[in-house]
């Protein structure tokens, strides 16, 4: 960086910053392991000369915490697409089912949700449609934090819910559906050349549930990206500035992943992604009755443990699918 010229080409230096500053990341990050792992060993020694059963315990304990860590960082290690970092954009909507289907998306909005603050990531709903009846038709929910869309880009598909119906007088076994896309929000490191003139933007007023939250103005933003015919909307804010500026984000993101379908051969274009949200399309099965298990099509990885993932607690199957897919991206791709 101090070379003489460094900084003429003020787009290139910002890069080779931005990549040496990732570089350093990892790098402070083993440090940091290397450290507690010396000190650990210290207190092992320690603890075995002097026969402490509660230093013993404690190294244990902190053992098995340092081991979680090491594989924390070495599963984010195999993320090495450029849009692994960013944030997510996730959009949650009802398939087959009817009303079923609508609160099965409002209990997957909070299965994601709680997950997020397990990971310490932060969820704004950027676009929610309520359901007249209960539930949802449709959200649109933003996970910050670094390596939301790396994690979290495993829930793309369709999901199926097997329980008694709460909303049948005969307490009768229903099916439901649901379907969930991830798209990055991407950010100047990752450029998309989108011409002004291909985007249509309409404006319309937004709606809610029996009559709430209704706008008198047109507030509500929609674009379409002519050439591909891909479309994105936010109603959620009062503001038309704020919804129109969350909508391009939704838009950026879904190019970008249509873009990055059409340029690599290795990954599924994602409208092939985009199955029919019905049986036999689904990613994951989630039974509550007659028995209690969710199972993972892509990885055969099973729990009965349902509660536990109803509330957030997802790592199983995002790890278990990501480390199967492997995340290598192309030396030659136009998106890096």
């Amino acid at each position: 960086m101090a070379a003489p010229g460094f900084w003429d080409d003020g787009q290139a230096a910002q890069k080779t910053i931005s990549a040496a500053n990732e570089l350093k990341e990892w790098v402070e990050g083993w440090e940091s392991l290397d450290r507690r792992l010396n000190d650990l060993s210290e207190l092992a020694e320690l603890a075995e000369l002097e026969e402490d059963d509660a230093v013993a315990a404690e190294v244990e304990r902190d053992t098995e915490t340092l081991a979680n860590d090491i594989s924390a960082l070495e599963f984010r290690h195999m993320m090495s697409d450029p849009a692994d970092k960013k944030n997510a954009i996730v959009t949650i909507h009802p398939g087959a089912g009817g009303t079923e289907s609508t609160d099965w998306a409002q209990m997957l909005m909070r299965m994601y949700t709680r997950w997020a603050e397990r990971k310490g990531f932060q969820v704004e709903i950027m676009d929610l449609l309520e359901n007249e009846d209960a539930g949802i038709k449709s959200v649109t929910l933003e996970v910050t934090g670094p390596y939301a869309y790396g994690y979290i880009k495993a829930e793309s598909g369709v999901h199926r819910l097997v329980r008694i119906s709460p909303f049948d007088s005969q307490k009768r076994r229903h099916t439901s559906f649901a379907s969930v896309f991830v798209y990055p929000e991407l950010d100047d490191e990752i450029k998309l050349d989108v011409k002004e003139s291909d985007i249509r933007v309409d404006t319309y007023r937004s709606s809610g549930a029996g009559g709430q939250h209704v706008n008198k103005t047109s507030s509500a933003v929609r674009m379409t990206h002519l050439p591909t015919g891909i479309v994105a909307q936010c109603q959620n804010e009062r503001s038309q500035h704020k919804n129109r500026a969350n909508c391009w984000k939704i838009l950026m993101g879904r190019l970008y992943e249509h873009y990055k379908a059409l340029e690599d051969e290795k990954h599924q274009a994602v409208e092939d992604t985009k199955k029919p949200i019905e049986w036999g399309s689904q990613i994951r099965s989630y039974v509550f009755q007659p028995y209690q298990l969710v199972k993972d099509h892509r990885t055969g990885i099973e729990t009965s443990n349902v509660d536990a993932v109803m509330d957030g607690d997802i790592d199983l199957f995002i790890n278990g699918y990501l480390t199967r897919k492997g995340n290598l991206t192309p030396d030659d791709s136009p998106l890096q």
